[in-house]
């Protein structure tokens, strides 16, 4: 059976234009069915290609718009803008900071040697030397920060320090570990509700070190370290020239004996208060820090003296922006002086074990500067004299002078060198067992040193190689028996090699 064939339906517009183009041209009768048809097909095909192109271009402008109508506002696009530059700029979000020191100290018989900027007799009172070539440790701080910035401008900084130390040189040192949380705190700065003097102060509470330690590099020695767990408020502007910080820490004294008949009996234990007025008049600065430890004088201490339960301290400083006037670089300057619990100058209200009567008077200095484009110094003093310090007419009196120098020789390579020198004259009248001495303490040290880029004191990390000599006076060895001089092996005209990495950012 055969069907008649079906032609594709035309739609009226083709029909139209067909219609058109026979009457015009007066030739249909002349062509063939079959061209016309074929010549009718194609131009229904492009009129259909046509429309589906008409087509897209209404989706896509359609999709258009729906695109822009699900942008966002000006507003919005600032506030993600302002969002992403507080995380750039460290306003906002969480970042890391480190300190970390690690090493070999070897003496020349090929063993382990002593070492530390506190292994002199004066070292128990603070007296540190050059510490250059002379750290037998490894230390690390992680330091873990949060930052936030809320609507209303207001700011939050939470932080959490976690510090190590140890002097093995294996790689497993649980048994040797002192892992230590050092800080706990938060802090809140730009509240909008302050105003007046507190306009741009910040308030903190838990525990930490106090924003405006500082020290002296070179001997790993702090001018001023205030710590403990406290309150505080800071940058108070008293007056144009006057911020002022006030803070109240807390540190606790181990348990002691309180009885001198029987000293297993009963033990006591307390708290020492320490009130801090920190006050800032352009480059100067003065502190004053009273404290109390309520029942610390129930304390048993050798020579039948009695412990401190109260002192003052007080701190006259100069933060210099240049060195000593003489050249560019900078300079810290300051005097301290405490009686009774404040006769601690440095680790402020930290020893229980000071008698009431014990003062203490400390000077601190240090300087940096370029002495050619090639050549940087820090020169440094610490010195101090102290008195009825444990027992009634003991005397620490000891001066450290201490200068670094650096060759800059390549991008990545400069030479170190360092020298210091410490007197000590000390009469601890029996305390602990030690002796009277009096004599100097001499180190040299010379470290070639490779770090990424040169350019200053403070530009870290690096690696050092280093060979230190060290010498001492005999009657050194002399003030105890269970410290490093005199120790086997280690009594004067010493040589110690190693290398060590440092670093902080």
């Amino acid at each position: 059976m055969t069907f008649p064939t079906q032609r594709p339906r035309k739609s009226p517009l083709v029909m139209a234009i067909a219609a058109a183009a026979l009457s015009a041209s007066g030739l249909a009768s002349a062509q063939s069915t079959s061209d016309l048809e074929a010549r009718l097909a194609e131009l229904e095909q492009r009129i259909i290609a046509a429309e589906q192109r008409a087509s897209a271009a209404e989706r896509r402008a359609e999709e258009a718009e729906q695109e822009v109508a699900q942008r966002p506002s000006d507003e919005e696009l600032e506030t993600r803008l302002a969002a992403v530059e507080r995380h750039t700029n460290g306003e906002e979000g969480f970042s890391f900071n480190a300190y970390a020191r690690s090493g070999l100290l070897i003496g020349d018989n090929g063993k382990s040697t002593e070492g530390g900027p506190y292994l002199t007799p004066a070292g128990a009172q603070g007296g540190a030397v050059g510490r250059l070539g002379n750290e037998p440790d490894t230390y690390a701080e992680a330091v873990l920060n949060y930052k936030m910035r809320f609507d209303n401008g207001a700011k939050a900084l939470y932080r959490t320090m976690i510090a190590d130390g140890v002097e093995t040189s294996n790689d497993w040192t649980a048994d040797e570990s002192s892992l230590n949380v050092r800080q706990v705190f938060v802090e809140f700065s730009d509240l909008p509700s302050f105003t007046g003097a507190f306009e741009n102060a910040s308030i903190w509470a838990g525990k930490r070190f106090d924003r405006d330690n500082f020290d002296i590099h070179w001997l790993d020695s702090d001018f001023i370290f205030l710590a403990g767990t406290g309150a505080g408020i800071y940058d108070m502007q008293l007056a144009d020239n006057w911020k002022s910080n006030l803070s109240i820490y807390g540190r606790s004294f181990t348990d002691f004996p309180v009885d001198s008949m029987n000293p297993a009996a009963e033990t006591g234990s307390t708290d020492n208060l320490i009130l801090t007025s920190n006050n800032y008049f352009g480059n100067w600065q003065w502190m004053i820090n009273g404290m109390n430890a309520t029942d610390n004088d129930d304390r048993l201490t050798e020579g039948n003296a009695n412990a401190a339960d109260s002192g003052v301290h007080t701190m006259v400083a100069y933060h210099g922006d240049d060195f000593f006037g003489l050249s560019d670089g900078s300079f810290k300057a300051a005097v301290m002086h405490g009686q009774g619990l404040g006769a601690e100058t440095k680790s402020i209200g930290s020893n229980g074990n000071l008698s009431e009567d014990a003062t203490a008077t400390r000077i601190g200095l240090y300087g940096t500067t370029y002495l050619a484009p090639k050549w940087r110094v820090a020169p440094a003093i610490l010195a101090e004299t102290s008195e009825d310090r444990y027992v009634e007419g003991d005397q620490y009196d000891w001066a450290t002078f201490n200068v670094r120098l650096a060759n800059e020789l390549t991008e990545n390579f400069e030479m170190q060198y360092e020298g210091s020198y410490q007197w000590m004259d000390i009469s601890p009248e029996g305390y602990g067992g030690n002796n009277a001495v009096e004599g100097n303490y001499t180190k040299l040290t010379i470290a070639p040193t490779f770090k990424p880029e040169v350019g200053g004191f403070w530009k870290r990390p690096e690696i050092r190689l280093f060979a230190s000599w060290s010498d001492w006076d005999e009657e050194l060895n002399d003030y105890s028996s269970d410290d490093a001089f005199g120790s086997s092996g280690f009594t004067g005209d010493e040589w110690a090699f190693g290398v060590q990495s440092e670093i902080w950012f």
